[in-house]
C-alpha cells in the first residue's frame, strides 16, 4: 500500500519511514529459505506453520536538519530490524545462517531501496535461541541503518 487518505479527503503518499519497511519487505519475499513467510511489524506469535519466517520493523529514528529555514530538510537515520525465526529439531542454526545470508544479499543487491534511501547497510546481528518445547526455536536480529532526506513539511516525500 503506498497512498492513504487524509483527513481533508486528498490521497498523499504513507511517510517514508512506512514506505521504507514496504520496500524491504518485497525485497525479502521470496527468498530460497523463506519464500512468502515475510511480514511487516508482526507483533503476534507465529504459528509453526509459517516458518521459518522474516518479521521486518522499524523501531527508531533520529533527525538532524541538514538545511535551515521554512520546510527545512533533515537528515534520518532510520533502524531497521530483519528479525528471522527457524523452528526445528535438526539443522536449526544453519537454517538461519542462510536465511541471513540471503537477507544481507537481497538489500546489498540493492541498498538504496528502490530509491527511498541514500543507504542501506548492516550494522549487527544478533542471534537467540529457545529451547523450550519441542522443538528448539532459533531467531536472528539483523539491525540495518538506513539514512534518508525528508523536507519537515513533506515526511512522505523523500529527498
Amino acid at each position: 500500500r503506498l497512498y492513504c487518505l487524509s483527513i481533508r479527503g486528498k490521497l498523499m503518499a504513507d511517510h517514508v519511514r512506512q514506505q521504507i519497511r514496504n520496500q524491504v519487505v518485497t525485497q525479502l519475499t521470496g527468498l530460497t529459505t523463506t519464500g512468502s513467510n515475510v511480514y511487516d511489524s508482526r507483533v503476534y506469535p507465529l504459528e509453526d506453520g509459517n516458518l521459518p519466517a522474516i518479521l521486518v520493523y522499524t523501531k527508531s529514528e533520529t533527525s538532524e536538519p541538514i538545511e535551515i529555514g521554512p520546510n527545512r530538510t533533515s537528515e534520518r537515520i532510520l533502524s531497521l530490524n530483519v528479525e528471522a525465526y527457524v523452528k526445528s529439531t535438526t539443522n536449526f542454526e544453519d537454517t538461519l545462517d542462510t536465511i541471513c545470508k540471503e537477507v544481507e544479499q537481497a538489500i546489498a543487491a540493492d541498498p538504496t531501496l528502490s530509491g527511498k534511501v541514500k543507504d542501506c547497510f548492516i550494522e549487527s546481528t544478533e542471534i537467540e535461541f529457545n529451547a523450550e518445547g519441542e522443538r528448539p526455536l532459533a531467531f536472528g536480529t539483523l539491525v540495518f541503518l538506513t539514512s534518508y532526506y525528508v523536507q519537515e513539511q513533506n515526511p512522505d516525500v523523500a529527498v
